[in-house]
């Protein structure tokens, strides 16, 4: 250790305030840059495991390839594992609704197979001979065939052919003839029968396109390529099998570089689910998305621990300005003065980065445990979320914080090496004022006195200082604010997402028979914890009325200037129970007569999104100016104001509508394209049904369910539904569960993002210890004059407390405004993301940042001066700030 070394230790230690802060804000630094790279390191973990627990851990797939080609990949370097599935060809579905999937994919699993390749059952078992079979649950929703648990299948098995080549699941089936394609043909070659076994879900790694649904059974010979063994007795003794093989990588970054090397001209599917989280996904947006979050946390956390670094650095400097000049006249070179001050950064940040990730380790651990439990709910039920401690991480976050230490202490360093000799010793370039920079107005006097007049004085002829401090104040209340709005924002998102709905689970579908649905209604109301039950229908229609019967704002905003003109408007019709739309009526006030039988009014709500109502939850006013119109319909939605053709009689009908502002009960769900800025809505009996019933009307029905324990009784109907054998395209809801994911991802990110702000706003309230505390001491000897030329010690009280409201005062002047355009900023951007938030201005956190700003500044002028009051004033005036 040289002499530069020990007297930058003891600088250290006569300052022991000044040090101790700036170690606890390397301490909060740290442990936050520990937190995010462990949390990101345990978050990326969890996912992955859960990737591979659901779709497999293996990372390429290679599509009809033979076992010669196989055979070589299991002897690659590169490879971990490998499992092989038989490619037995297709069969015809026979009665299947799907134009682009008119097969079945016969696949024969290998013993690795079942275990690399995730198959999750819905009823029955495993195959376990070639004579058994495994049927996806979706041959039935989205084929319109049903399998049930010991059906026998007879099937015609073959290939497709298009010309002389042989095509695969790689290859989509052509719905249409496309130019210089060949039209692909069918060749059967031998019959099979299988045995169902069991019903499973859609394999994962059968692609969208795929033409065939995959059926999976065991392989039918003993092809001997098995995971592990690399001897030539392993070689199938079938060369011209078509086979499937999952590859295993040892370094899965590298996947890109073995397919480049490997693949040839097999087709080949990436495990993205798997890769993505590893980072060498194809899913570009989702590489991006993994990298920037972290940086942006980074780049805020570095941000705020680099101002408060180099504040406390810039602030030692000062103090040892003198202590510079004089090593400087001795033969102290430029370099080792800035050496000197790096080396001071350095013992901060050996005090503070160790003690730094042993709290952020514990802090990341404790929020982990806190809300392991709701990452279930959201993310990967059959995996937990842990603590994952990396030591890549830790050193990561190690490096970070020295980098972010050294950088902060470079820039005074320098600045203190480049400072003339003379300059330093006399300390001339302290304070540089002109004459009547420091000059105040007569009203300041008298509204202030002599005591807040000194106040005002002190802020002008130090500015620097009085600028560090303000900055570091606005700072903080810009943190504090923007949480604030932050967390306002995600609030009115989770309050207007949780909805009561009128039910917890639906089953919907669109091409179900009437009388098959009352059959599974019947069963599936008898599921345990089913506590209300319900059905409905709901059809797309077009409404054609007059352009004058509607709003004012409406044909503004559509440009109708005629109001004589007929225009068309899509609009649904839901069609609910009798008993439910008689109670209805009746809350309503009207007249069950009147709105059931033949000619029944109809009852419908017509709302229109307006920008006027911001401030309200729905945004919605009336589309009609009065309170019922006359039209007629059409089955089809049409886009507002298209031109319709002339409809034929048997389909269009007039109807007379009465508007109301709710509906009964919640629709089923319903994908729209449209875009359409209003609500319109009928709502029907159900004994009218068969008058509206067109095949151009989109019927959906559906049954809806209210249940004690909404999982559970979900899980019951599925088994239901399939022992139902249900052979139209269908979707059972579990609504509840979507709520309580919503509600489960809001509280996550609730957690995180308060534990990341106020872990912020520590390094930023240090940072204003810091810098206000060392600016008092560093003015010892100025107070120490006013106070031995008989400044009481009331008086001395009332200057400082000038300056805490001087401070509070140039504070608020610019960190409102900026903390007010920011929480709009994250207004904008929540908004533009699809969260129905209204902008609410943050009056009452800039009250409490207001009042914490005046209480933080106070509490530190009464710490440091208390201080300095306990000092001789005769010692501070001779303090020569060595």
């Amino acid at each position: 250790m040289n002499i530069f070394h020990k007297v930058t230790l003891q600088s250290m230690k006569k300052s022991r305030t000044r040090t101790i802060v700036t170690v606890i804000g390397v301490i909060l630094s740290a442990a936050m840059i520990t937190a995010v790279t462990t949390f990101s390191v345990s978050l990326l973990n969890y996912m992955i495991k859960g990737a591979t627990v659901k779709y497999g851990g293996w990372h390429v797939e290679f599509l009809d390839v033979d076992s010669s080609f196989a055979e070589a990949r299991v002897r690659d370097d590169g490879v971990a594992g490998t499992a092989i599935s038989e490619n037995i060809g297709y069969a015809e579905l026979k009665g299947g609704k799907n134009p682009n999937k008119p097969y079945l994919f016969i696949a024969g699993f290998s013993k690795e197979a079942f275990d690399t390749v995730p198959i999750a059952l819905v009823s029955g078992r495993l195959p376990e001979n070639s004579g058994e079979i495994l049927v996806p649950a979706h041959v039935a929703a989205n084929g319109g065939v049903t399998y049930a648990v010991g059906d026998t299948l007879s099937l015609a098995i073959g290939s497709r052919m298009a010309g002389e080549g042989r095509l695969g699941q790689h290859d989509p089936f052509p719905a249409r003839n496309e130019p210089g394609k060949e039209n692909e043909t069918f060749v059967p070659q031998e019959e099979r029968t299988y045995t169902v076994v069991g019903i499973c879900e859609r394999p994962a790694f059968e692609e969208f396109t795929a033409p065939g649904y995959t059926l999976i059974t065991t392989e039918d010979t003993a092809a001997g390529l098995t995971a592990g063994r690399t001897d030539q007795a392993a070689g199938p003794t079938d060369q011209t099998a078509s086979l499937s093989i999952f590859v295993t990588l040892k370094n899965p970054g590298k996947v890109q570089a073995y397919i480049e090397r490997t693949a040839g001209q097999s087709a080949y599917v990436l495990n993205d689910n798997v890769l993505r989280f590893l980072g060498v996904s194809s899913d570009h947006l989702f590489n991006m998305l993994l990298y920037s979050v972290g940086g942006i946390l980074m780049a805020l956390i570095m941000t705020g621990s680099i101002f408060l670094i180099y504040n406390s650095f810039t602030i030692s400097l000062n103090e040892r300005t003198r202590q510079f000049g004089i090593l400087a006249s001795v033969g102290a070179t430029a370099g080792q003065l800035r050496n000197s001050v790096l080396f001071e950064g350095l013992c901060i940040g050996a005090a503070g980065i160790p003690i730094g990730i042993v709290v952020g380790l514990g802090s990341i651990g404790l929020v982990i445990s806190f809300v392991a439990e709701k990452f279930k709910n959201f993310g990967y039920s059959a995996v937990s979320l842990s603590l994952t401690v990396s030591g890549t991480a830790i050193a990561g976050a190690a490096v970070i914080s020295l980098v972010t230490i050294l950088f902060a202490a470079y820039i005074p360093a320098r600045k203190a090496a480049a400072r003339p000799v003379m300059e330093s010793i006399r300390q001339t370039n302290e304070i540089k004022i002109e004459s009547g920079a420091v000059r105040t107005s007569k009203l300041a006097q008298r509204l202030c006195g002599l005591e807040g007049t000194l106040a005002l004085k002190n802020f002008k002829r130090n500015k620097k200082r009085c600028r560090s401090i303000v900055l570091s104040l606005s700072l903080s209340v810009v943190l504090f604010v923007s949480a604030n709005a932050f967390g306002s924002c995600l609030n009115q998102g989770a309050k207007r997402s949780v909805v009561n709905t009128d039910f917890d689970i639906c089953f919907s579908s669109p091409k179900i028979d009437e009388n098959e649905l009352f059959r599974l209604y019947g069963r599936l109301k008898t599921a345990e914890g089913i506590k209300e039950s319900s059905y409905q229908a709901l059809m797309s229609y077009s409404c054609a009325v007059r352009a004058g019967d509607l709003s004012d704002e409406y044909r503004k905003y559509m440009g109708y200037e005629n109001p004589d003109e007929t225009v068309t408007l899509p609009m649904d019709i839901q069609f609910i129970e009798d008993r439910e739309f008689r109670n209805f009526i009746e809350s309503q006030g009207l007249s069950p007569e009147e709105y059931t039988g033949q000619n029944a009014k109809m009852i419908a709500v017509a709302k229109q999104k307006s920008d006027k109502t911001k401030s309200s939850q729905s945004g919605l006013v009336n589309m009609f100016v009065g309170d019922s119109v006359s039209g007629s319909v059409t089955p089809g939605a049409e886009l507002p104001g298209e031109v319709k053709g002339d409809p034929s009689a048997d389909k269009e009908k007039r109807i007379s509508i009465t508007f109301v502002d709710t509906i009964p009960l919640d629709t089923l769900p319903k994908n729209s394209s449209d875009g359409k800025p209003f609500i319109f809505m009928i709502v029907a009996p159900w004994q009218l049904r068969e008058q509206f019933v067109s095949p151009d009307a989109g019927e959906i029905m559906g049954l809806t369910f209210l249940a004690d324990k909404p999982s559970q009784a979900a899980a019951e109907m599925s088994e239901m539904i399939q022992e139902a054998g249900i052979g139209t395209d269908y979707t059972l809801y579990n609504v509840n569960r979507m709520f309580e994911e919503n509600r489960s991802i809001l509280f996550v990110i609730h957690v995180f993002t308060y534990v990341f702000v106020m872990m912020i706003s520590l390094i930023a309230a240090a940072n204003v210890f810091n810098t206000i505390s060392t600016n008092i001491k560093l003015r010892r000897r100025e107070l120490a004059m006013l106070r031995s030329v008989g400044m009481s010690d009331r008086d001395f009280n009332k200057m400082m407390n000038f300056e805490c409201a001087f401070y509070g005062m140039r504070t608020l002047l610019f960190g409102l405004p900026a903390a007010g355009i920011c929480s709009w900023l994250i207004y904008c951007g929540m908004a533009a993301g699809g969260a129905d938030v209204s902008f609410v201005f943050p009056w009452a956190s800039m009250a409490a940042s207001a009042f914490s700003v005046f209480f933080i500044v106070f509490i530190t002028m009464v710490f440091a001066v208390r201080k300095l009051k306990k000092e001789n004033i005769i010692d501070a005036l001779r303090d020569d700030m060595t």
